[in-house]
């Protein structure tokens, strides 16, 4: 499908009007053609003066072609048949191809997202119906295409119709993906809307028993085919809104459904015409409850089931998708028990580590333990200080006795050494005393009133009484007058 060539409407890259050696498109060899002669009288007119032409710009020629494409009502929403030529994919993802029949063609884009999301794709030779709008590409000067969807030709009113209300219907939002609301994990009560005589109610509820015995189904029966099947649709899916809220005022919330199955078996486009319907989708839009689409075979497609919340390829299928299923939540219960007793057993395990060591802990700081523990510390302590207590006894006894030993010794040599300095000093005291010196014929001679020593003969003038002491006793005298004293 893809080509690197451009599309056979790219314009090229020359200006056939003016081109190098050419004069508005004639070769410049080439000679003009002679002119007629003019007549007096025309010649006259050809020159008198001639009002000013205005030229416009190929910008102005385009911005009137794109006002004159834009502003037909009937280009805007257009299908056009025809048979796909070259088609090019960009590397953006756009696709561009032209569609053409016995006399013309129309070049056609096709935006990425647009051709993405489209069932059908644009294939060489293939004929097609496209749905878009006609506008100009200003800087080529290009008309062309502008597609939002295709569909093989051939598929008559009833396709064009689907096409219409769907591109409709998704301007007003009402398919988009953020208003879509995620079905309920485990419903109890879940809502069916659907032909209560028909086989798929018993197919619904079949799977459902099988999957999951918990849930109650209400039923909301409708008309699936044939005229006022839409509106009966529409009104099922609105009764089974004022169950609920009836059920809810009685205080019965247990009742309401969670979840609402949309279903009917499969069928023609014809048979599934009613799904297509736009108060069907309203209907499924306004529901207040998600909805899932069980309409028809996997490749049947309505507008019911962009509509829903999700889309189911089939009624059963729909069922599948609404409930759980019971052999894996007994699994996935299994498995958590399995897990639960690990996670307990290996708790009770911690546990009893932490209580035995509490209790050794609690052991330790029994008063008793503590009591039993202090006199053995006090016993240890007390032998520690008799032994160190008695060592040192011993060791002083025997510094006692050795000095005891040595005492006589040391005295005896003291008391000799202190007799022969004693004798020393006592003879250099003899020698030195008033003695020696009294032996070697001195005497002291003091006044006796006083006792005072007398040095000088004024001290003891005439009549003073004397002591004069000798080296063996002593002598009474008294000073007598000198001689010359009478002369």
């Amino acid at each position: 499908m893809t080509s690197n060539e451009p599309p056979d409407w790219a314009l090229p890259a020359w200006d056939p009007d003016f081109t190098e050696g050419t004069v508005r498109g004639r070769p410049a060899s080439e000679t003009p053609p002679a002119a007629a002669p003019v007549p007096t009288a025309q010649a006259e007119l050809v020159s008198a003066p001639t009002p000013a032409l205005r030229i416009l710009t190929v910008s102005d020629i385009t911005r009137a072609v794109r006002d004159a494409i834009r502003g037909d009502e009937g280009l805007r929403d257009v299908w056009v048949e025809g048979e796909v030529g070259r088609v090019t994919i960009s590397s953006a993802g756009h696709g561009y191809f032209s569609l053409k029949d016995e006399r013309s063609q129309l070049s056609c884009i096709w935006f990425r997202d647009d051709r993405l999301a489209s069932p059908f794709d644009a294939r060489v030779g293939l004929r097609v119906v496209a749905h878009g709008r006609l506008d100009v590409f200003e800087p080529g000067g290009v008309y062309q295409l502008y597609v939002s969807a295709i569909q093989p030709a051939g598929f008559g009113d009833l396709a064009l119709r689907f096409e219409a209300l769907k591109a409709r219907l998704s301007a007003e939002g009402l398919f988009d993906a953020s208003r879509k609301r995620p079905l309920p994990l485990r419903p109890v009560v879940v809502g069916v809307v659907t032909s209560p005589s028909g086989a798929v109610l018993h197919d619904i509820a079949r799977v459902l028993e099988r999957r999951w015995p918990l849930a109650r189904i209400v039923v909301s029966p409708c008309l699936v085919q044939g005229d006022g099947a839409a509106a009966s649709i529409a009104r099922a899916l609105g009764r089974l809104d004022r169950w609920a809220e009836r059920r809810i005022a009685a205080g019965r919330p247990d009742d309401v459904p969670m979840v609402t199955i949309l279903a009917r078996g499969g069928g023609s486009l014809d048979d599934l015409w009613a799904f297509n319907e736009e108060v069907v989708v309203r209907a499924v839009v306004a529901h207040g409850r998600p909805v899932v689409s069980g309409v028809g075979h996997e490749t049947d497609v309505t507008l019911a089931d962009f509509a829903a919340d999700v889309r189911a390829p089939t009624p059963s299928a729909a069922a599948e998708l609404v409930v759980p299923d019971r052999t894996e939540a007994l699994d996935a219960t299994a498995a958590l028990g399995r897990r639960a007793r690990i996670a307990v057993a290996r708790r009770l395990t911690e546990l009893d580590a932490t209580v035995a060591t509490e209790r050794r802990t609690l052991v330790h700081l029994h008063p008793a333990a503590r009591l039993a523990t202090a006199l053995e510390r006090a016993g240890l302590l007390l032998d520690r200080a008799t032994a160190t207590v008695d060592g040192r006894l011993t060791t002083g006894s025997a510094r006692v006795a050795a000095a005891w030993g040595r005492v006589p010794v040391l005295v005896g040599a003291r008391l000799d050494g202190g007799g022969a300095r004693l004798g020393a000093a006592s003879a250099a005291l003899a020698a030195l005393g008033p003695q020696a010196t009294l032996d070697r014929g001195y005497a002291i001679v003091r006044r006796s009133p006083d006792g005072r020593i007398v040095r000088d003969p004024t001290e003891a003038p005439a009549g003073t009484a004397l002591a004069i002491r000798l080296a063996r006793g002593e002598v009474v005298a008294e000073v007598a007058p000198a001689p010359d004293a009478g002369r």
